[in-house]
């Protein structure tokens, strides 16, 4: 049960971590750039060059049943949902195949209206509620997916 984190612009690396050394889970940390990660085995830095989506693809590709990804990107959400991943956003949001859909359209909505000029700004401001909810949510996750591996190993 690897995590997958898109981790340009991600405000809860830590948080990831933290709970991968809990529970003793290996973390992609997936950039465009090199990042400052913790050393330690559990924790793996791939840095993609090569253009926009490149680490979108390189998580897309390799994510699967049982895994977390862990993206504010709504596509890359829907890429990983479609090979049975459970994806989190940092605001502790869960990405499910019943919303998915309203989110892209939702997406395609906004990304028309700044093009217009009729919209502007950009999300809210993270907040400790926000950290916090992320935590409680991956922690939740994290246990239901080796409920569903125990059940699925009797």
């Amino acid at each position: 049960m690897p995590i997958y984190l898109d981790a340009d612009a991600c405000p809860v690396k830590q948080e990831v971590y933290r709970v991968a050394r809990r529970y003793v889970i290996k973390v992609y940390v997936v950039a465009n750039a090199p990042l400052r990660v913790p050393s330690e085995d559990l924790i793996e830095l791939v840095v993609v060059r090569g253009g926009f989506d490149v680490a979108d693809d390189w998580i897309a590709e390799r994510v699967g049943r049982g895994d977390i990804a862990i993206t504010t990107d709504i596509p890359l959400a829907d890429r990983c949902l479609r090979r049975g991943a459970r994806v989190l956003g940092p605001k502790g949001l869960e990405f499910t195949e019943d919303a998915i859909g309203n989110a892209l359209a939702t997406r395609a909505l906004l990304d028309m209206l700044r093009q217009a000029g009729d919209f502007g700004g950009g999300p809210a401001p993270f907040t400790k509620s926000d950290r916090s909810r992320f935590l409680a949510k991956l922690d939740e996750t994290v246990h239901a997916i080796r409920r569903d591996l125990r059940k699925r190993d009797r």
